[in-house]
This record gives structure tokens, C-alpha cells and sequence, in this order.
């Protein structure tokens, strides 16, 4: 929880602010960029809500700050309105899942919603009040991880929902061992028709991406927006396995067609195919750079 003893000095007066246990993953700033800001390192309150919506969207934030650093000084009699807002759609059955974990370092997880059994990306907190939405929504089918890093409370989520969770067998540790469909090799496998499940080494050596539709493609932390390189790129400071992978996995994902880029961290992004593809050559002329 948030102490009003431990708030920010760079937060501005008024109800809602940021105390210091802030880990600066960015979440409150994309969620709520009306709000929330960066200042010495770590988020702070630089506006306060203007409007019913802009005060949505900052308890949106503090629902989602995976450390709880994110308070207001009198209590919300509203949060349970927020709360029933999770996951947050995107766009047509796509959702943002909100509860973002401390252990995945604050990465966002995704929800899709199908005809065919629903699909989870990677984990988010186990909170009741996002329980009782995915079961509203149908349950989970599959829990899919990106990465080794994101798996935070998938044995939980595993135990409600008996899902069938999915990584690859490269990215198994301890904590990952009884994941019940382990993927292998470089090739990409088709889940469903409209899901492709596409290898791309190099954050980390397992990592793996989804494409839904042809149109959604969820990157773990393989591919995001950069609002200050304004373009799509690659965490080179935080490639832990190898940079020279990630460039050749970026050259062969650059040839499918998507139109969203649904990061676990970094910045979401949407534009046409024609331009995706034009940013995806940007992002490897960048990577190659670096």
C-alpha cells in the first residue's frame, strides 16, 4: 500500500500521488499519461484528474501499479467502479488485463475472448475482483507465456480455471516445470487457425510471440513503442540472451502482416499493415545499430 509518509516530493498537491517504493516500469504513465509522469527516475503525479474520466483512468493506474505505489490521500468510495472495468478492452475481443505483478517487473498481460476457448497472455496478479471478470468473460482456456520472465501467478490462475498453460521448453525453470503444453524449435506452430505462435530468440533464448488473426500480435518483451525513439524497437539493455538472435528473430517476424503490437513492456501501438511493416525495417536498421 501507498503511505502518504513516503510521497513523492515531485508530486503535485491535491489527492492522488506517488510514493517513493516506485519501481519506474511505466505502467501509471501509459495508462494515464494525463496524470502521471516521469520525474528523477520514478513516476509522480504531475496533474491531477480533471474530469470523471481522467480520475477513471488514474485508479485504473493504481489498481494496475504492480508495487502499490500509486495512493490518494482520502479514500476512493469509487474503486470498486474501477475495479469492474477489468480487463479493459482494446479493441474488438482483445482486452488489457490490468494487475500488473511485482515479479514480472509491472509487464502487462492480455485477455482474448473466443468462440473456441479463451486465452490469457501472460500472468497478471491473481485478484478476485479480475477473477470474477474472467469468469464472466467465459474463463481461461489457455494461460500462454511469452517469456520465463512474465509467468508471475500462473499456477494460481492454472488451479482456478484448469487451463492448459504453454511456454517454451527453453524458457522452463523450476517454477515452470509442470506447464502442461511445452513448445520446441524455431518453427512456428499453429494453435488454432487464427493463432500462430511464432520462436523468436534472443531476449531471452525460449521467447515466443502470438499472432491472433493475423492482425493482434502479442510481444512479450520482444517488440514495443518507443515514445521517445518514436519508432518500434527492441530492449537492448535488457537482452539476456543474444542481441544477434533478436535481430535475425526480428527479420523473420517482419515477414507476417499484424496491425497491433500488444508489448508486455514498453508502449502499445497500432497502425495499418503497409506502415507496420515499413517500422518493423526502421526497427531492424535500429537494432543493427546498437
Amino acid at each position: 500500500m501507498a503511505t502518504i509518509q513516503e510521497k513523492r516530493t515531485e508530486n503535485v498537491a491535491g489527492d492522488f500521488y506517488v510514493d517513493s517504493s516506485c519501481i519506474d516500469c511505466d505502467t501509471c504513465r501509459w495508462m494515464a499519461p494525463q496524470v502521471f509522469n516521469r520525474q528523477n527516475s520514478q513516476s509522480a503525479v504531475y496533474q491531477q484528474p480533471q474530469s470523471s474520466t481522467e480520475r477513471l483512468l488514474a485508479l485504473q493506474a493504481l489498481l494496475s501499479c504492480p508495487t502499490a505505489s500509486i495512493g490518494t490521500k482520502d479514500k476512493p468510495t469509487d474503486i470498486k467502479q474501477a475495479q469492474q472495468t477489468f480487463p479493459l478492452l482494446i479493441a474488438e475481443n482483445v482486452y488489457h488485463c490490468g494487475y500488473h505483478a511485482e515479479n514480472s517487473f509491472g509487464a502487462a498481460s492480455y485477455f482474448i475472448q473466443r468462440e473456441a476457448g479463451n486465452i490469457l497472455i501472460d500472468s497478471p496478479r491473481f485478484t478476485p475482483p479480475l477473477v470474477k471478470q474472467l469468469e464472466r468473460l467465459g474463463g481461461v482456456r489457455y494461460l500462454y507465456l511469452t517469456h520465463r520472465d512474465d509467468v508471475a501467478d500462473h499456477q494460481k490462475f492454472k488451479q482456478h480455471f484448469n487451463c492448459g498453460r504453454i511456454l517454451h521448453l527453453d524458457d522452463i525453470q523450476e517454477s515452470t516445470q509442470e506447464v502442461e503444453i511445452k513448445l520446441s524449435g524455431t518453427e512456428a506452430v499453429e494453435l488454432a487457425p487464427d493463432l500462430i505462435i511464432i520462436p523468436v530468440p534472443g531476449h531471452s533464448k525460449g521467447h515466443t510471440v502470438l499472432l491472433y488473426k493475423h492482425k493482434f500480435l502479442f510481444t512479450g518483451d520482444h517488440l514495443a513503442f518507443s515514445p521517445y525513439l518514436n519508432h518500434l524497437y527492441a530492449f537492448r539493455r535488457f537482452c539476456w540472451y543474444s542481441w544477434s538472435e533478436q535481430i535475425k528473430s526480428m527479420e523473420k517476424l517482419a515477414n507476417y502482416d499484424f496491425e497491433w503490437v500488444l508489448p508486455g513492456h514498453g508502449r502499445r501501438h497500432h497502425d495499418d499493415i503497409k506502415a507496420i511493416a515499413q517500422q518493423m525495417q526502421q526497427c531492424i536498421n535500429w537494432m543493427k545499430q546498437q
